[in-house]
């Protein structure tokens, strides 16, 4: 079942409103909760903005932190908390403050619970906002002293809060027990925040709805990141939400030999995965394909996580690719990404923005190897780049990975097996013959048409790259180290601007 649009207040998180199908349901209360530091009052203040902006009155109950402190986080990123938001601050009345004026026959904490209510209830009705935050449930817990206690005002604030028609966020910075789940039976939705601090790597912050009562909500863990400006929500990528129509024509890269060699060309819509040992040439197989791109008219954009950005253009230039000229004009996007400070679930969204908002035709990820920095386990790094790819596909979009083996020559292996899942998969060698190290190139796998079984030498020069007829004479090509059972007159000779 799924409320009417209507029905939902936005949260005022684009990617967190996503999530919740449109946003939060109307006049009903919600839980927020997360260790200290993950994001909870930053979201708090996002949420009555958004009610701001709507026109309508919002309260801020602290408990826990002072006024001028919120405020003052609030600036931080760039907010001014307005008429429309009312900051209310709970201070114990000075004689509960005061030892010798305390009760004896009760104890402290239930007059102070019923005077937090009292002063709650208070501004409320002075107020009459259509949001609350009530920042948080740690205090009114500790005052409660039972769960029993504890489940009882909960409820009554519940009540109280539906009565009026007040969309509430409760805020539980799980510091007094974490195994009490009284508030998760009681709220209508709960999201839960997380964050985890890899050995070296930024932290990484992610979200899960726990539940949402009467709604659908993309389930599974979300990356979300703080910065100036807010929380900015990644939704969990899900291909199948993403299906268009379009002609699987077959794409040629400019050089006859290497689309001979793929059997014509590359399939529109198609990923294509290039596999070899470091300097092999990789990248620049992937750049004529970009170039290709823009020939046709075609938007393309590079995902570099390896190699610093202004080398990469400069030695491209020095081959007569102007990639800098490209970027100026808006034919192509280049983006230098630190796997170190960069989420999975924001790559996928920087990617899916480039196809969406700019109309990019050919994407490029330079190399998965750097993509799995970002990885906490290979496992993971499959299935996000299962979706990621399953999406580009599907919006016509074709995707060229690289991925660098390690060694050189003989027996090399990759960091993660991905060859499944892409369309087309092509291996790079180094092998040596008569006191030379040359490079070859094959086609091991295509799943649309038919391609050549042959293996193909290639050289990269000063003018870029250079692919010859195939190798004849050679049997081990593959392995690194062939056996040469041909006449000399059958190896191609060497280019002198060859490298």
């Amino acid at each position: 079942m799924t409320q009417a649009a209507t029905d939902r207040v936005s949260i005022g998180i684009a990617g967190l409103d996503d999530i919740l199908s449109g946003g939060l349901t109307r006049d009903r209360l919600y839980l927020l909760e997360g260790a200290p530091g993950t994001g909870k009052t930053t979201i708090a203040l996002q949420f009555l903005l958004a009610g701001a902006e709507a026109g309508e009155t919002s309260l801020y109950i602290t408990l826990s932190e002072t006024e001028g402190e919120l405020r003052e986080s609030a600036a931080t990123h760039g907010w001014t908390l307005g008429g429309a938001i009312t900051v209310f601050e709970v201070i114990p009345p000075e004689s509960l403050l005061d030892a010798e004026q305390q009760q004896s026959l009760l104890y402290s904490s239930d007059l102070e619970l019923g005077e937090t209510t009292r002063q709650v209830f208070e501004a409320v009705e002075r107020v009459r906002p259509k949001r609350i935050v009530l920042d948080s449930l740690s205090e009114i817990r500790l005052l409660a002293g039972s769960s029993l206690r504890y489940r009882r005002q909960i409820l009554a604030l519940k009540h109280y809060f539906a009565r009026h028609a007040i969309t509430v966020l409760l805020l539980d910075d799980l510091t007094a027990d974490t195994l009490d789940k009284t508030v998760h039976s009681v709220a209508h939705g709960v999201i839960r925040l997380e964050e985890a601090a890899p050995d070296y790597d930024a932290q990484r912050r992610r979200l899960r709805i726990v539940k949402y009562r009467g709604s659908d909500f993309r389930g599974g863990n979300h990356d979300f990141t703080i910065a100036a400006g807010g929380v900015k929500v990644f939704p969990r990528l899900v291909s199948l939400e993403h299906k268009t129509g379009f002609l699987r024509d077959r794409l040629v890269s400019g050089i006859d030999q290497l689309d001979a060699l793929l059997g014509g060309g590359v399939e529109k819509g198609s990923s294509a995965l290039i596999l070899g040992p470091s300097g092999t040439g990789k990248t620049l197989f992937a750049i004529q394909y970009v170039l290709a791109a823009v020939a046709r008219g075609e938007r393309a954009a590079m995902f570099i996580f390896d190699e610093e950005l202004g080398l990469l253009l400069e030695r491209t230039r020095q081959m007569g690719y102007d990639l800098g000229g490209l970027v100026e004009q808006g034919l192509l996007t280049i983006e230098q990404i630190d796997a170190a400070e960069m989420a999975p679930g924001e790559f996928a969204h920087r990617v899916r923005d480039r196809v969406e908002e700019q109309s990019v035709k050919t994407v490029v990820i330079d190399s998965l190897n750097g993509y799995q920095a970002a990885m906490p386990h290979e496992q993971a790094l499959v299935l996000h780049m299962h979706e990621l790819l399953q999406f580009l596909n599907r919006q016509g979009v074709t995707t060229f990975l690289t991925i660098a083996q390690h060694g050189l020559v003989g027996d090399m292996k990759a960091p993660v097996d991905v060859t499944y899942l892409a369309d087309t998969v092509i291996l790079l060698r180094y092998f040596e013959a008569l006191g030379r190290v040359r490079r070859a190139i094959s086609v091991v796998k295509k799943r649309a048409g038919s391609h050549e079984d042959t293996i193909r030498e290639y050289r990269i020069g000063s003018t870029g790259l250079a692919i010859g007829e195939p190798v004849q004479g050679f049997q081990g090509v593959l392995r690194g180290t062939p056996t040469f059972v041909g006449g000399v007159g059958d190896l191609p000779p060497v280019d002198g601007n060859t490298t």
